[in-house]
């Protein structure tokens, strides 16, 4: 058996898509041959294609020259490497913040990883922190030293949170499921910064978590379908729970989205062959099961309740400001392995929610609200997520974009083709963009529009499945390990558009073991390379930040964390580390406070043991060493999230 980490990389490796559209490494491949006639060299075309338009010193709009010919990260590089404990650039201080087990609502109890019991973490901060959003607190003094924390909890891994579970088989156990699944979900934690320091607000009344168990209503076209009906919810609009929540935003009027990725792995027993969902739960990889909780749970038993499977995959909005509040799945932006939900309000006052479905060979997805959105406070915005189109991206070699509209009745997502209404079109989101021939991606996982340029990124973190056949002068390797990233710049800066332009920013990877990637390195320093993207924010400046998924001291001689890339002029392209995590995690969630003093960030799963089997008795003693943040005898690593801070005050990074 291996780590649920090991088992997520293997799921979003498999690679599902076994449509005829064209893959993105084929459309660089034709891009790079159009290049090559037009320029009279391929070399050319392999510059320019791989670390986008070419750099020169001209300024961005609205940008002066000697900014364009400086670097925008004013900090020094961490250098490459990785150990134990977590590191960040000098002259900055990474403060624990709040870790798992600690205590969340009145009543909960003390950490104590030999007692752990369900009803406990509930009360409890949840396991693997992943998204975070920052809100600021209405009427604060500083909006940038008090406000509300929301937090992703995207799975477990109980080799890791239970001492007793490399004794035995883990999944075996209904105490240790029933403990699981109250870890996941999300939390809403207030804090405040104070002399310096941040800290979280003990009894605060916007205190919340949210776990499997929780009521959550579905809205928007497919609600009350008959795909989502069950036996304990004939209606099919109240939910249980989300799952494996992973990416998410925050809206213009206040509310957190989030998303539910890999929510296949929670699903055990099988359907029929003919069944009615048999074709559905194969585009989607149901059934994983990473976890037994159907051995105890009848939902999570395909054979029981074959539709509740149709009742995760989706993005969920929440109002922090609520804790009373009904969570709702909002079927409109479409049932697909979501890493993030990211937003942007057009010019034209929509919302445009840009979103990736993390798994080899799958799509980018852009959702445009049908309403133009209010003044926060306005009940106008609260419903705004049920009306809009949902699109699919088709990268075309000659560098632009259209995105293909997925409505019913509209070219080939018709009922002949399986497709009897808007609703099944949305339960179905992968297998209708099959159809409009959209591009598969090498794992599309963040999505974020930078409000300042009005250019949008797309992190692919990677894809193992590429074959022998699919190698071509922008990406050389039979095996893509290291990833890239895509810019698309919509038209006239309209994110409603249906045509936009699109370039690589970077291709990632060591320039030592990839040469055609040495270009993506304009700063000349050693460790000016990143790989396997992940999670990305822009702060107030405009800067793009970059968290990686993936590196370890054997893959890449560094463990995961957070990088700037340069976007533009003289230095785009160039990537600086500003901050590491531990052995065996993962940076997630980063965010800033909106005057970019303090950034928050997210580590997951730290002393994860990549490569080995947690499944013998002795793997957590013998990780024990890796036991951050505490590093105390008798406690296991604990995901965290970390406040960063400049000694002495001022913004990250200038």
């Amino acid at each position: 058996m291996h780590t649920l980490a090991q088992a997520f990389d293997a799921s979003e490796n498999i690679g599902r898509n076994n449509s005829d559209s064209p893959s993105i490494q084929e459309v660089v491949a034709a891009r790079l041959n159009r290049r090559a006639v037009l320029k009279g060299t391929l070399g050319i075309a392999v510059l320019a294609t791989t670390v986008g338009p070419p750099v020169s010193v001209k300024a961005a709009p609205g940008r002066s020259a000697d900014i364009d010919a400086n670097p925008r990260f004013k900090f020094d590089d961490i250098g490459p490497g990785g150990g134990y404990d977590h590191q960040v650039a000098n002259g900055y201080d990474a403060d624990i913040l709040i870790r798992w087990g600690d205590p969340v609502l009145p009543g909960a109890p003390a950490f104590d990883p030999a007692s752990q019991n369900a009803g406990g973490q509930r009360l409890q901060f949840g396991y693997n922190n992943d998204f975070l959003g920052y809100l600021p607190m209405p009427g604060a003094a500083n909006p940038s030293h008090h406000g509300l924390l929301v937090v992703n909890f995207e799975y477990t891994s109980a080799e890791l949170m239970l001492p007793r579970a490399g004794q035995q088989d883990i999944r075996t156990d209904e105490d240790i499921a029933d403990i699981e699944m109250a870890a996941h979900g999300g939390a809403v934690i207030e804090v405040e910064r104070a002399a310096g320091k941040w800290r979280v607000v003990a009894g605060s009344k916007f205190a919340r978590r949210i776990d499997v168990e929780t009521p959550i209503e579905v809205a928007g076209p497919a609600a009350g379908h008959d795909r989502l009906k069950t036996q304990t919810d004939p209606s099919g609009r109240h939910v249980r729970g989300m799952l494996n929540n992973c990416g998410g935003g925050i809206t213009p009027w206040g509310t957190w989205l989030s998303c539910e990725e890999n929510f296949h792995g929670y699903f055990w027993g099988e359907v029929a062959p003919h069944h009615r969902e048999a074709g559905n739960f194969k585009r989607y990889g149901v059934r994983g099961q990473w976890y037994e909780w159907g051995r105890w749970h009848d939902r999570f038993d395909l054979a029981k309740e074959p539709n509740e499977a149709n009742r995760f995959g989706w993005v969920v909005e929440i109002d922090p400001f609520d804790p009373t509040s009904t969570p709702k799945k909002r079927t409109a932006l479409g049932r697909f392995k979501h890493e993030g939900a990211a937003g942007i309000v057009n010019k034209d006052g929509r919302y445009v929610i840009y979103m990736g479905d993390d798994e080899s060979f799958e799509y980018v997805y852009r959702f445009v609200t049908a309403a133009r959105v209010h003044p926060p406070g306005n009940a106008a915005n609260r419903n705004i997520l049920d009306d809009g189109v949902l699109s699919v991206a088709r990268f075309n070699a000659d560098g632009t974009l259209d995105w293909l509209p997925l409505v019913h009745g509209h070219g080939l997502i018709t009922e002949a083709n399986g497709f009897a209404s808007r609703a099944d079109v949305l339960i179905e989101t992968r297998r209708a963009a099959d159809l409009l021939g959209a591009t598969k991606m090498d794992r599309p996982e963040d999505v974020e529009a930078n409000p300042r340029t009005g250019r949008v990124y797309v992190s692919l973190t990677n894809n193992a499945g590429r074959t022998a056949d699919q190698v071509d002068a922008a990406n050389p390797s039979a095996d893509n390990r290291f990833g890239h990233i895509v810019e698309m710049t919509p038209a006239d800066g309209d994110h409603t558009a249906n045509r936009f332009t699109w370039d690589i920013l970077l291709k990632c990877g060591d320039p030592s073991i990839a040469p055609e990637v040495a270009a993506s390195s304009a700063s000349g320093v050693e460790s000016g390379w990143l790989a396997m993207p992940d999670n990305i924010a822009v702060d107030a400046q405009g800067r793009l930040w970059i968290a990686t998924d993936g590196n370890t001291m054997a893959t890449t001689g560094r463990t995961d964390g957070l990088w700037g890339l340069e976007t533009e002029g003289l230095f785009r392209g160039r990537a600086k580390q500003f901050y590491r995590v531990p052995a065996g995690g993962e940076l997630c969630g980063p965010v800033f406070t909106p005057d970019d003093e303090t950034l928050f960030v997210a580590v997951q799963h730290p002393g994860e043991p990549a490569g080995s089997d947690p499944g013998t008795q002795d793997i957590p003693l013998r990780h024990l060493g890796v036991a951050w943040p505490d590093f105390r005898p008798g406690i296991p690593p604990r995901p965290s999230v970390v406040a960063i801070t400049k000694r002495g005050g001022g913004k990250i990074a200038t």
